[in-house]
């Protein structure tokens, strides 16, 4: 079975499509909610998704609000504020408890 790319250019890292309606962390705004963007360990800026409410609190703790989101859409937002790479599920970093390896922006 061979595994298709978003970015025929760019194969690395890989990213299956598509990623499904996902749990998007989101900020309140003067026009409503906005998602919230991160930056990776490397600087540059990401949109973050979860597979289920459980996850979203895990990382980011149970009050954050979140709105539910297909990965194309989520993408679409993200893409103009300069956030062209999409997080699933990112991990919480080893040793620090609700530390997410990325940093809100």
């Amino acid at each position: 079975m061979s595994q298709q790319h978003l970015y025929a250019e760019d194969p690395e890292p890989a990213e299956p499509v598509p990623a499904g309606p996902l749990f998007v962390p989101v900020r309140p705004g003067p026009a409503g909610c906005t998602a919230r963007l991160f930056r990776t360990p490397l600087g540059g800026r990401t949109a973050v998704g979860f597979t289920s409410p459980q996850r979203l609190a895990a990382a980011l703790g149970s009050d954050q609000p979140w709105i539910r989101l297909a990965e194309p859409a989520l993408r679409a937002l993200a893409e103009p504020l300069g956030a062209a790479v999409l997080t699933v599920d990112p991990r919480l970093a080893p040793g620090t408890p609700r530390t997410p390896l990325l940093r809100a922006v």
